[in-house]
């Protein structure tokens, strides 16, 4: 079992210095942990200035019977998801997707938190960035973050749930979505939804040399300057427009990234049809 000497000391090893961090974390991955998520949020604030971490919340989010086309989501299939929908408030948990230690880092007593209706943040020492959200621009915090030289923390993670390569698509102008949210004022519409995360972990490669590895307990921890990994991951994205997208058949978001890229940029693609998902033409550009 380790306990808070154990994570100080190897979030310490990273060497970031005195800069903010943005952590997506997996309590399990550290094995057992004398004081649970607490210990781990204890150690963090201990060794940066500021920590913030997204504490989205899904169960927020409404699918209307119609709305733009190619917007990554299927009209009309919403009604129980509709039916169970809840009002967001600001002391509503993040959802369980993203962990144990972004809900207690939201319960800090000295945490703040965005509004933001699906795509929220929490964090402490971090107002500024957390200030910066609107729903125009949903990853603002990001993007504020990087601007004061801040770092990505993966605790026994992998880029699969790094919110910030969201900021890089964006950047490299990949397509963004439209959502709708509950709250107490009524329906809200989200623009700037960010495209699926689960091929993120194709970018590791390009992103090695930039990040730093510890081990903490049985989690290996990994950390990767925000400015550089944004800047590299979206120069790729320009000259490589398909990839870091998943492998799902039915990944609505990825299937309307392919469908724009053809409309827009004239790149081969070729449709499944057992699946009706359009992939990249393998023979396009030979």
């Amino acid at each position: 079992m380790i306990g808070f000497r154990e994570i100080l000391r190897g979030l310490q090893a990273l060497e970031i210095g005195e800069h903010p961090v943005i952590v997506h974390a997996s309590l399990s991955a550290f094995g057992p942990v004398r004081g649970g998520a607490e210990t781990v949020v204890g150690a963090l604030l201990a060794t940066f200035p500021g920590v913030m971490a997204p504490t989205h919340t899904y169960k927020t989010m409404l699918i209307p019977e119609d709305g733009p086309t190619n917007n990554g989501i299927t009209y009309g299939s919403g009604k129980a998801q509709n039916a169970m929908a809840e009002f967001f408030t600001l002391d509503m948990p993040a959802d369980p997707l993203m962990g144990v230690i972004p809900e207690t880092l939201r319960r800090h007593p000295q945490a703040k938190r965005s509004g933001h209706p699906i795509l929220s943040f929490a964090g402490v020492g971090v107002e500024s960035a957390i200030n910066a959200q609107t729903l125009e621009e949903p990853l603002a915090p990001i993007r504020v973050l990087m601007e004061q030289g801040g770092w990505v923390l993966l605790l026994g993670v992998n880029h699969t749930v790094n919110t910030s390569l969201h900021l890089a698509e964006r950047m490299a102008g990949r397509r963004q979505f439209l959502r709708w949210a509950l709250t107490p004022q009524g329906v809200v519409a989200c623009p700037g939804f960010p495209g699926c995360s689960l091929g993120f972990e194709q970018a590791e490669p390009l992103l090695r040399p930039i990040t730093r590895e510890v081990k903490i307990g049985e989690a290996t921890i990994r950390a990767l300057p925000l400015s550089a990994m944004v800047e590299r991951v979206a120069v790729h994205l320009r000259q490589n427009p398909l990839d870091l997208l998943c492998d799902l058949p039915d990944c609505e978001r990825c299937e309307a990234v392919r469908v724009e890229l053809a409309t827009t940029r004239g790149l081969g693609l070729v449709l499944n049809p057992a699946t009706g998902i359009q992939k990249q033409n393998p023979f396009f550009g030979i």
